[in-house]
């Protein structure tokens, strides 16, 4: 076990998925289901009714020599389409919406970076709740906008989810699943 660990936190799609997803990746010491940023008591019925809003997702522990935050983004959004409003695959909702959460000040930056990134490079989407980003056009003088779906926020809380939703695909694995559950 790492002597030190750091967190990171990720929605976007079926968190069941998303932790089948880094579970075994290097440098990552433990995953765990859960309800990030939630407003009240949360629990599976609660956030996926919308009783309580919440974000489903998985909490990442890693260890930072052996992996950093880039790869883990470049993990998740190879996974989760960044560019796609509230959800993957049948996972449909806000709840399921695609994000990125921090603890420390000092990965603000990158995460801010990493996902202006990815805003230059994807297909635009139509509609949706997404949010318009300003890209400097590297060849010419001109601004353009494009719309990015994933956010990027401070965690504020992280309530794990029910023991029955921890490692659920390894417990159900005829499961039908959305994602690039084969990650590198």
């Amino acid at each position: 076990m790492a002597l030190y660990t750091k967190k990171i936190y990720f929605a976007g799609g079926d968190f069941h998925e998303l932790q089948a997803v880094f579970a075994n990746q290097r440098g990552v010491t433990e995953t765990r289901t859960g309800y990030i940023n939630a407003e009240g008591e949360a629990d599976f019925a609660a956030v996926a009714t919308g009783k309580v809003k919440a974000r489903m997702g998985v909490e990442v522990a890693f260890d930072p020599k052996k992996t950093d935050i880039s790869t883990l983004l470049d993990i998740l959004f190879a996974a989760v389409n960044p560019y796609v409003p509230d959800g993957q695959g049948k996972a449909r909702g806000e709840m399921y919406r695609a994000g990125v959460f921090y603890t420390s000040a000092e990965d603000e930056p990158q995460i801010e970076l990493y996902l202006n990134f990815i805003a230059t490079r994807g297909k635009p989407p139509t509609g949706g709740a997404c949010t318009e980003i300003i890209v400097n056009d590297p060849n010419s003088d001109q601004r353009r906008t494009r719309k990015l779906c994933a956010t990027a926020e401070r965690l504020k809380n992280f309530q794990a989810a029910e023991e029955e939703h921890q490692d659920y695909l390894k417990k159900h694995p005829e499961t039908e699943t959305f994602l690039n559950l084969a990650v590198e």
